[in-house]
């Protein structure tokens, strides 16, 4: 059974997913004081409908989350994944729709 891990690499601006020790996938987030803000997921296509980036965004929510920050999701997966999965405790801030 492959290994999988999710890190954040703040050097980046990301969260990584990694099966085994090959990167799989990214959430890139822009960090602003009290906010973190996820901009962009993506898996890549060798790794798809692996349920890699539901994982990914369960991981990466929480540990923003444990941060104490407001979580704002442009990117829409991440958007999507809040809709069906809310975070307790944790403050949204949705992006203007225009």
């Amino acid at each position: 059974m492959p290994d999988i891990t999710v890190s954040r690499n703040d050097d980046a601006s990301r969260y990584e997913i990694r099966l085994d020790s090959t990167l799989a996938g990214y959430a890139e987030f822009d960090r602003r004081p009290g906010e973190f803000r996820f901009i962009h997921t993506e898996i890549d296509h060798a790794f798809q409908g692996r349920g890699l980036g539901q994982q990914l965004a369960a991981e990466a929510l929480a540990d923003a989350a444990a941060t104490g920050d407001a979580i704002a999701p442009y990117c829409p997966f991440i958007a999507g994944y809040l809709a069906k999965h809310p975070l307790d405790g944790v403050e949204i801030r949705l992006p203007n729709q225009g």
